[in-house]
């Protein structure tokens, strides 16, 4: 495996980073609203289905 060195490494890695497409302004907002939308969701999801077994559970210690 031929080896290369620093500088000739550096010049591939600006000649790939050329090649990234960057999002747009908008693109980024809209995901990361989609993210927030998302996240809310599921930890509404998670704290309701938490309450549900701890009701389940302190029913059934209830009985002991």
């Amino acid at each position: 495996m031929a080896r290369t060195s620093p500088i000739e490494f550096i010049r591939e890695v600006q000649a790939e980073t050329r090649k990234v497409v960057w999002p747009t302004r908008r693109q980024t907002i809209m995901t990361a609203v989609m993210v927030m939308i998302m996240v809310s969701i599921l930890s509404i999801f998670f704290v309701s289905i938490d309450a549900v077994f701890d009701a389940i559970v302190h029913y059934l210690l209830s009985l002991a």
